[in-house]
């Protein structure tokens, strides 16, 4: 008998309303483990405890928290190898991808430890004699993280990590597909030491415990992590509720190869970023806008790279493409692939693999223009539209043209190019001969236009969301 994996809430394990059965993508006889889903009522238990809790978390010393996290961070990467295999059978990411994942949570939960000291205010002359003035930062109080499926244990660190060094209470709310990872965390944060209350997951549909997060009247903040259509729903209700918003949704991120660029780091950004990770990153490169100079040899080069990939069972230390997260996902990639072929691209590759499992083979949609579906629409597979361009500045036009401004890239030798491609680009993160994907944990994540809304997640300008600025004056006679 399979054992149950219950949510937590106020310090106890606790059944829910339904069970889900979490199944490998890569082997659908594989089952990683049975999850209780949550309802309304066990929903507002956890605020409940959250809000009871808080204020004591909020009072300990900043050394505390430090303490809590710190461990936390310790066990995560002592445990990553095995986490990292959970991660690849419940997700499908290639199992060096995973191990990665797993131990880029753990150092972050090891940076905001160092953070829960360094939460900084001001104290500013004023100006009237006499009069002291104090400006400090205060924890919102209790925050919900809605997470996605595709970093089921990365994004939960990033967002979990920051609003408990702050001195928040925390309801966490991963994907109804990702169960899993997130029931590692929270089993490693109770070790660590976290108080009660502290912490809790309510695992279960969006449409029901997201929801209702959203609308608790007692939650005061919302960090959100998934699409476009979604958070903006969230975003009008926290709208409505008067809450504090955060929100990292899509990405169609260009990466600009110049005729300037070295051929062999041109390809291998290009095919890090957009068909690693099964291409089902926000930060993928999804369109390839390519100077007519170097086009051929980049496309040649590219798609002869693109049919070596090795996909296949996550849990094979060979595999460096596994499979797609579900059937839904995979149904709608293929209906791109098709779309593009309408359009007028020759597809290379992108078919659905004989096999059991969710695996599709990488694609290009070659000839494209900006102007297409499948160039304008986030996919989130493994597909890469190749743009034609004739210099510089149509490049950066093309680059411009979308929606979405998370990441971008370039790909030159001109330090002239790099420069004006850095100062012009309309994204929030930008790369230099280094793919789109792939950020470090010390330093501001995030995007503009449709991609993001609100303060930065990572680094410490992560604290900003979790935390509000009170100004304090004193009459000191």
């Amino acid at each position: 008998m399979t054992e149950l994996n219950k949510n937590y809430i106020g310090g106890a394990w606790v059944e829910g309303e339904a069970v889900s059965e979490n199944r490998s993508p890569a082997n659908p006889d594989d089952l990683v483990g049975l999850y209780a889903k949550a309802g309304r009522d066990q929903l507002d238990a956890a605020v409940a405890a959250a809000k009871a809790a808080q204020p004591a978390w909020a009072a300990a010393s900043p050394q505390q928290r430090a303490d809590v996290l710190a461990r936390a961070g310790g066990l995560i990467l002592e445990r990553a190898q095995d986490i990292g295999r959970l991660l690849a059978r419940e997700e499908g990411k290639s199992l060096a991808e995973a191990e990665g994942e797993a131990a880029r949570a753990g150092q972050i939960f090891q940076f905001f430890a160092g953070e829960c000291v360094r939460l900084a205010g001001l104290k500013v002359a004023s100006i009237r004699p006499g009069v002291e003035v104090e400006v400090t930062r205060e924890p919102l109080g209790v925050v919900g993280l809605i997470t996605p499926w595709n970093f089921p244990i990365a994004i939960p660190a990033w967002k979990a990590a920051p609003a408990l060094a702050a001195g928040n209470a925390v309801v966490l709310k991963p994907a109804d597909l990702t169960p899993a990872c997130a029931h590692v965390l929270t089993q490693i944060l109770v070790e660590a030491g976290l108080p009660e209350g502290v912490f809790n997951l309510v695992m279960g549909a969006g449409s029901v415990v997201g929801q209702a997060l959203v609308e608790h009247r007692d939650v005061a903040g919302i960090s959100f992590t998934g699409s476009v259509p979604v958070g903006r729903g969230i975003a009008a209700g926290c709208a409505a509720g008067m809450k504090k918003v955060q929100l990292e949704m899509g990405g169609k991120n260009p990466l600009v190869v110049l005729d300037d660029a070295d051929l062999e780091i041109a390809v291998n950004c290009a095919l890090n970023g957009a068909f690693f990770s099964t291409g089902q990153r926000c930060t993928a490169s999804s369109r390839l806008i390519v100077q007519a100079g170097i086009h051929d040899a980049f496309v040649d080069k590219l798609d002869a790279a693109r049919a070596a990939l090795r996909v296949g069972d996550p849990l094979d230390e060979a595999t460096q493409i596994g499979p797609v997260v579900s059937e839904q996902q995979l149904a709608g990639n293929l209906e791109y692939v098709a779309l593009a072929a309408q359009d007028g691209c020759e597809v290379r590759g992108g078919e659905r693999l004989n096999r059991p499992g969710t695996f599709q083979t990488p694609a290009l949609f070659l000839g494209a223009s900006n102007a297409m579906r499948s160039a304008r629409e986030e996919i989130f597979g493994p597909c890469a539209s190749v743009i034609k361009v004739a210099d510089f500045d149509q490049a950066l036009a093309v680059a411009n043209d979308t929606d979405f401004g998370l990441s971008s890239g370039i790909c030159t030798g001109s330090l002239k190019h790099a420069t004006a491609f850095k100062r012009g680009s309309q994204a929030g993160m930008v790369m230099v001969n280094l793919p789109t994907a792939g950020v470090d944990y010390h330093v501001p994540f995030g995007g503009r236009k449709g991609s993001s809304l609100g303060n930065r997640e990572q680094g410490a300008m992560a604290m900003e969301f979790y935390t509000g600025v009170k100004t304090s004056y004193l009459f000191a006679g």
